[in-house]
């Protein structure tokens, strides 16, 4: 028989683990990101601005790549700040500037300023890319302070080319970003984002919904960034985490449904509270060929994000819903909305109405589509 002692020794592994944790976190720089979700937000304003401020607090700081074009704030926040020249490469027959990583390893600042984490470097670069630059500088014990655009994050592209039709080829993977010790994403009013990329006035609504659905897809994966930041925080604290099953989300779809976004939300309060994740649709036999391949799509990325299917029938479907929600003792139901009702819902109200009406305390997120 085990004495209470030997119940309350610790772990060999978990203690090792969490020296480790410690270790490392110890000797690491740090990483803070200034995220956008639009052009002309100030992202390079705001990492300037940081580095200024850390300057005239005694830290030692330098600039170890500045986007080309400038205008006159972000020259005079620069000429407070030591500046390590870019680096010229030649590679096939094509000169290029890149970040001098060897210059900034050697002069060991205690801050590197790096703006534009997206960047590819030329085949004869240190690293492929420039967030692996930046790794290399965080694994030397050299803070860093960057900026990126939403659209450059890989796993973030479809949502971003749904929203704005833009693609872009350079990209720095989510889970990078998602290892940042800070996260701040840089807000502006849509309507200062909108008079700088030229709008008309006949599209600026539609810009404004733009911006809206970009600032929640940016928001989201903040939160990822401190949910991170607390799961290292207690594995280095040795505190266990035991959770139970404390959400349980349940996607509601159609073939219409903006399936990317409710997902990626619904996996993240997933992955947050180790709760579960329900896909669930309701059998209809009167589908078109067309809904049916975009029912599948919406399908099969549920599948990817470890979501459990359930098929539900019945005569209604919002009751449908509600009565395996109930049975199932789902905490929030995420459901998509046209946001162009006839004429006939809006006399009689839409299916969304009804349940709304009868949801009896269920939390209902509504998607717009």
């Amino acid at each position: 028989m085990k004495t209470s002692t030997e119940h309350r020794r610790p772990d060999p592994e978990a203690l090792l683990r969490q020296v480790q944790a410690a270790e490392e976190y110890e000797s690491r720089g740090r990483l803070k990101i200034f995220l956008g979700y639009a052009s002309g937000v100030g992202k390079s304003h705001k990492m300037l601005d940081e580095g200024r401020r850390r300057h005239d607090r005694g830290q030692d700081v330098v600039v170890g790549a500045i986007q080309p074009k400038i205008d006159r704030e972000i020259a005079h926040l620069l000429q407070k700040l030591e500046i390590i020249p870019l680096q010229e490469i030649q590679a096939e027959g094509v000169r290029y500037q890149v970040m001098d990583l060897q210059t900034i390893l050697r002069r060991h600042p205690s801050a590197c300023l790096v703006d534009g984490l997206a960047y590819d470097n030329p085949p004869d670069a240190a690293h492929a890319y420039r967030w692996q630059d930046v790794e290399q500088l965080l694994t030397s014990g050299i803070s860093v302070i960057t900026t990126i655009n939403l659209g450059y994050i890989k796993e973030l592209q479809d949502d971003v080319e749904r929203v704005t039709g833009r693609r872009v080829a350079q990209t720095v993977p989510v889970e990078f970003i998602r290892g940042a010790d800070e996260i701040e994403v840089v807000d502006a009013p849509a309507s200062a984002c909108i008079q700088r990329e030229g709008a008309t006035a006949e599209d600026i609504a539609a810009r404004r919904h733009q911006f809206a659905e970009l600032r929640e897809v940016a928001l989201v994966l903040a939160a990822d960034v401190v949910d991170r930041q607390l799961e290292r925080y207690l594995e280095r604290s040795g505190v266990p985490q035991v959770f139970g099953t404390q959400e349980r989300v349940m996607v509601c779809l159609t073939p219409r449904a903006n399936g990317i976004r409710m997902l990626e939300v619904g996996r993240r309060i997933k992955e947050s509270f180790h709760g579960e994740l329900i896909a669930g649709y309701v059998d209809n036999q009167q589908l078109s060929d067309e809904d049916k391949s975009s029912l599948e799509t919406n399908l099969e990325l549920a599948r990817k994000a470890g979501a459990k299917i359930e098929v539900l029938s019945g005569s209604d479907p919002m009751d449908a819903i509600l009565e395996f929600a109930k049975q199932k003792g789902i905490t929030q139901l995420f459901v998509g909305h046209s946001m162009r009702d006839g004429w006939k819902a809006r006399l009689f109200g839409s299916p969304l109405d009804r349940l709304l009406r009868k949801r009896q305390g269920l939390d209902v997120r509504v998607f717009p589509h």
